[in-house]
């Protein structure tokens, strides 16, 4: 029909922003982050989609993806996601290619909603209005005033009642330093928060047990990525010999992946990364896949992006309320979500995923 809005223009733009801070986990440290915003325009208005990633990826969204999806109707998102999937085949999905699908899906999951005049929650089909978070960050940089400044802020001024630390230093060298930090984050939010341990994969498999056995007295109740994700064999063994839920999934890029993931028993909660699995459409998918071997999955990073597909998961645990992430998109989004009282609640009366670019406070970030 010819007034059916179709897609007629794909955008991107890249912005680097430098961290507060330095900032490390267990196995990479760095000192900025990488936003990738793409615009899509149709039916006279624009959706907008973002991931964390490099700027490799803004040509990418501008030339293939663009490619792919131009002309097609604005409210066949699945169409268009399959045909952006169909156009990279030569490329490789997983990595950068993942990222840059996922920042156009989103934006035209933005799009379609915007037309309709309801949130991306309502779209999906609603399950919950608030959506539970944890605070993350607990650098392994932060010296002790840093770390409780945090853990304070986020137990404390917002009451979010569960957080979580990065462990593992230096690729598991300095056992001592992280049972250190363990205790110290547990002596600053008291006895009644959940504590959770991120190792990036910084352990090995045996190394990991022993140190879910020696943190036993802290009550940490989750452990992600003890060992590498990739290693589902390790994750299993170590879910295996812990109390703690052991958990993976961020680095997912397709279906196929959390597919492997939970069908080797590897976790107690599969993540999933709304900017990296492929948008939308794909995280409700994986969500699918996990609630079929009776998982629930917990959304990684970029909070007020995720917020709205949180909020129309069943089994949904949580979504991450990550620091570094959390300041830009505060910096540079109109709409960015409050987590006071322990979750996010997607604005009903703000359609689409609620979110406006200010793009004079981003352009001094702006990627030549």
């Amino acid at each position: 029909m010819s007034d059916v809005p179709a897609v007629e223009a794909v955008t991107a733009a890249a912005y680097t922003i430098p961290t507060d801070q330095p900032e490390a986990d267990g196995t990479l440290a760095w000192s900025a982050t990488t936003l990738v915003v793409a615009h899509v325009t149709g039916g006279g208005r624009t959706g907008i989609g973002y991931t964390y990633a490099s700027s490799a990826c803004q040509p990418l969204i501008e030339n293939e993806l663009a490619a792919a999806v131009a002309g097609h109707d604005v409210f066949e998102t699945g169409g268009a996601w399959q045909a952006m999937v169909r156009a990279v085949r030569n490329l490789g999905r997983p990595g950068l290619v993942s990222y840059a699908i996922s920042a156009v899906d989103t934006a035209l999951w933005d799009l379609k909603a915007t037309l309709l005049g309801v949130p991306v929650s309502r779209l999906l089909g609603q399950a919950r209005d608030a959506v539970p978070v944890y605070g993350s960050g607990g650098f392994t940089t932060y010296d002790e005033p840093a770390a409780r400044a945090q853990l304070e802020q986020w137990t404390g001024e917002w009451r979010i009642p569960r957080v979580k630390i990065k462990i593992g230093e230096s690729w598991g060298a300095d056992e001592t330093r992280d049972l250190a930090r363990i205790a110290f984050a547990r002596q600053v939010i008291g006895p009644d928060a959940e504590l959770y341990v991120d190792a990036n994969g910084g352990y090995t498999r045996k190394q990991a047990v022993r140190m879910a056995r020696a943190m036993a007295g802290h009550d940490v109740t989750w452990f992600e990525e003890p060992v590498s994700s990739d290693d589902l064999d390790g994750l299993r063994e170590v879910r295996d010999q812990v109390a703690p839920d052991v958990t993976a999934g961020e680095y997912g890029y397709d279906l196929a992946y959390f597919a492997r993931m939970v069908g080797a028993q590897a976790v107690d909660c599969l993540q999933v990364d709304v900017t990296r699995c492929g948008g939308i459409t794909e995280f409700l998918r994986a969500s699918a896949v996990a609630a079929a071997s009776g998982l629930q999955v917990s959304a990684h990073c970029a909070p007020n992006l995720h917020a709205h597909v949180c909020a129309a998961v069943p089994n949904l645990r949580h979504l991450e309320y990550f620091h570094d992430h959390v300041r830009i998109e505060s910096m540079l989004f109109d709409g960015a979500l409050d987590p006071h009282g322990g979750a996010l609640r997607p604005d009903p009366a703000r359609p689409g995923l609620g979110l406006a670019l200010k793009a004079a406070d981003a352009e001094k970030f702006r990627v030549a």
